[in-house]
């Protein structure tokens, strides 16, 4: 094993998901949020189509963000409004440092199936999660609320055929969290020699 690989496989393996709530509201640099943004940018795509799209917010944006997407939940919700689900929402935006929604922008000419744009989107994520872990930025990547909803793409000034893939909200937390896995890994693979 390589020093090079023992390095990766460790911040991979200390990547966690870590809640707003548990972030402690300390900034992350600007340019470290670009950086991760360019590890995204190294995703695998097919043909070449490279269909991640970054929505950042950051300072003052962060509770602006929130509170729109709240206010979003809240008109389209009819009897299902459930108010502490807005509250929630909303207080996502009091310990963050930089949100980041992510997007799916489907080629134009559709050369690939959509499928494979969703997956390199999800790399692209992947790709800022790990770089966030080794900067010893904390991670949460949301598809709940608002993501998948149509009234969220318009909010966001999306295309029709643009799929809103999660919310990745970054910060710092002051808590230690360890790698957890329910299922043993042989039981996940079928290996045919």
């Amino acid at each position: 094993m390589t020093d090079t690989f023992k390095t990766v496989s460790d911040i991979i393996k200390k990547r966690r998901t870590v809640k707003p709530a548990k972030m402690n509201g300390m900034l992350v640099p600007d340019q470290q949020v670009m950086e991760l943004l360019a590890l995204g940018d190294m995703a695998p795509t097919h043909k070449h189509t490279e269909p991640w799209r970054f929505i950042v917010f950051s300072k003052d944006k962060v509770k602006k963000f929130v509170y729109s997407h709240a206010e979003l939940y809240k008109s389209v919700s009819g009897e299902s409004f459930n108010n502490d689900k807005y509250e929630k929402i909303i207080a996502y935006g009091n310990n963050v440092s930089h949100i980041i929604v992510t997007v799916m922008k489907r080629d134009a000419e559709e050369r690939v199936p959509e499928i494979e744009e969703i997956c390199s989107v999800a790399a692209a994520i992947e790709n800022i999660l790990i770089g966030a872990t080794s900067l010893g930025i904390a991670s949460f990547w949301s598809t709940g609320g608002m993501t998948h909803k149509n009234e969220f793409k318009k909010f966001l000034d999306l295309n029709d055929k643009d799929i809103v893939i999660g919310i990745l909200y970054l910060g710092y937390t002051d808590f230690a969290y360890e790698s957890k896995r329910v299922i043993p890994i042989n039981e996940k693979i079928k290996w045919n020699k």
